[in-house]
């Protein structure tokens, strides 16, 4: 199999957890044009027409688009060990804490995602101090619905926290560093709480300084084409 993703993006990032987690063997390719790369998606998009990341490619040359999705056909075509609780009401708070990530703490960051692409002169502080807290507004859900075993949901790793932990790398580290807004997690202490335990998982731990990493080489690539801009 293959996996087209960046390692910057936190949608991959759910799909290697259980990768990672299952011991399944892929080839992972950094597809072009994305990020500050100067290439264009043509390429990517014969493989995936929506043209995001990640896709997983079968051995039989199919393939699937879609982070969730992906998940899914994961935990159903390997099911052991399981990333989704056998208790029903488990598994689904397992699926609401992931779908408050997509539908609500990923919209909140879009508006800085765009200004990050900007140059710091074309900022507007309204727009970031609005986009800081509807941030705020929607990490507060997840500090309602977060488990408190050190885990998203009951005593071991789920698709949650591969959802959960590479946007709060975004949340709490890189758009504080960037935009100079106080970290939200101050806040939420039962989120803090769950923050500081998942990063002591190895799978976990694996990820986010893959994450980490990768948003790293993405701004120094953004910074070098600034540079050959000038």
């Amino acid at each position: 199999m293959k996996l087209f993703q960046t390692y910057d993006s936190p949608f991959p990032s759910r799909v290697r957890l259980l990768l990672y987690a299952k011991g399944i063997e892929v080839e992972i390719i950094h597809p072009p044009g994305f990020g500050a790369s100067e290439e264009t998606k043509a390429e990517y998009l014969k493989v995936n027409p929506i043209g995001r990341v990640p896709t997983l490619v079968l051995d039989d040359g199919r393939a699937l688009p879609e982070s969730e999705v992906i998940c899914e056909y994961l935990e159903d075509a390997y099911p052991e060990p399981a990333l989704r609780p056998a208790d029903p009401w488990a598994r689904a708070q397992m699926r609401l804490l992931s779908r408050i990530c997509d539908f609500y703490v990923v919209m909140a960051m879009v508006p800085l995602f765009n200004l990050a692409g900007r140059s710091r002169r074309h900022w507007e502080p309204a727009v970031v101090e609005a986009a800081a807290d509807k941030l705020a507004e929607a990490l507060a859900y997840l500090e309602t619905f977060i488990g408190s075993d050190g885990y998203a949901v009951g005593r071991s790793l789920t698709q949650a926290d591969g959802a959960i932990a590479p946007q709060l790398v975004l949340a709490s580290e890189w758009i504080p560093s960037v935009f100079g807004t106080p970290d939200p997690l101050l806040a939420l202490p039962r989120l803090a709480a769950y923050w500081k335990a998942i990063q002591t998982d190895p799978i976990i731990a694996r990820i986010l300084n893959e994450t980490r990493q990768g948003i790293v080489m993405q701004q120094q690539t953004a910074h070098d084409r600034a540079a050959r801009a000038v």
